[in-house]
């Protein structure tokens, strides 16, 4: 028998690359440093730490650990969450509250860590999270789009440049393992190759306006 929790253990959501992310649109900043204790063919389990309304303006020289120790006093959620492969935009998802000081010790003890600030912007009639990577997955910036069912007929933002759903290669636990600074040369010039897309098979794609 399902149980509410059970049907919560979910996620829905549509990946895009953002190449240029307007200064005007980095509202409600959450700074984020994630470690992943197991990341094979989709399933994951990560600890996460975040400081609410931090920007920590974030370059290739913001290492997981810097960042930690320059706002360690600022944490205020933390979480464990064990992740199944993605299909479809779909992906199983449990997620459960931490005590933060327990939470930071493990990521200062174990795992693959990353460090990102996430913004909040409401487009198109849904709420998007858009993540600024720093480290060594500078530059990459991803902005998703999570509904408490599948994502479809979607009005996708300007700021979005390519879809990246069930990409595994940008998944976050891959770039703990394999961070974009490494390959992002070679994905540019795949990219300029294929040229950018959107997925066909959530219904209609509307582009919006620039803001």
């Amino acid at each position: 028998m399902e149980t509410l929790a059970d049907a919560q253990d979910f996620e829905y959501e549509r990946r895009f690359l953002v190449t240029e992310f307007p200064a005007h649109l980095r509202d409600a900043p959450t700074m984020i440093v994630q470690s992943y204790y197991l990341a094979d063919e989709g399933y994951a389990l990560r600890v996460r730490v975040q400081a609410s309304g931090l920007d920590a303006a974030l370059d290739a020289d913001s290492t997981p650990m810097s960042v930690l120790a320059d706002h360690r006093g600022e944490i205020s959620m933390a979480t464990v969450t064990v992740k199944g492969p993605a299909v479809g935009g779909t992906r199983y998802e449990a997620e459960r509250g931490l005590d933060p000081e327990v939470a930071l010790e493990l990521v200062h003890r174990g795992g693959r860590a990353m460090v990102k600030t996430r913004y909040s912007v409401w487009a198109g009639g849904d709420g998007w999270s858009v993540d600024v990577f720093g480290g060594a997955n500078h530059p990459l910036i991803i902005a998703e789009c999570e509904r408490s069912g599948p994502v479809t007929d979607l009005q996708v933002p300007a700021f979005c440049v390519t879809e990246l759903t069930d990409d595994r290669r940008f998944s976050n636990e891959s770039l703990a393992s394999t961070p974009y600074g490494t390959w992002v040369d070679a994905y540019l010039a795949e990219l300029a190759t294929t040229g950018p897309s959107l997925r066909a098979d959530f219904g209609t794609n509307a582009r919006l306006l620039p803001d």
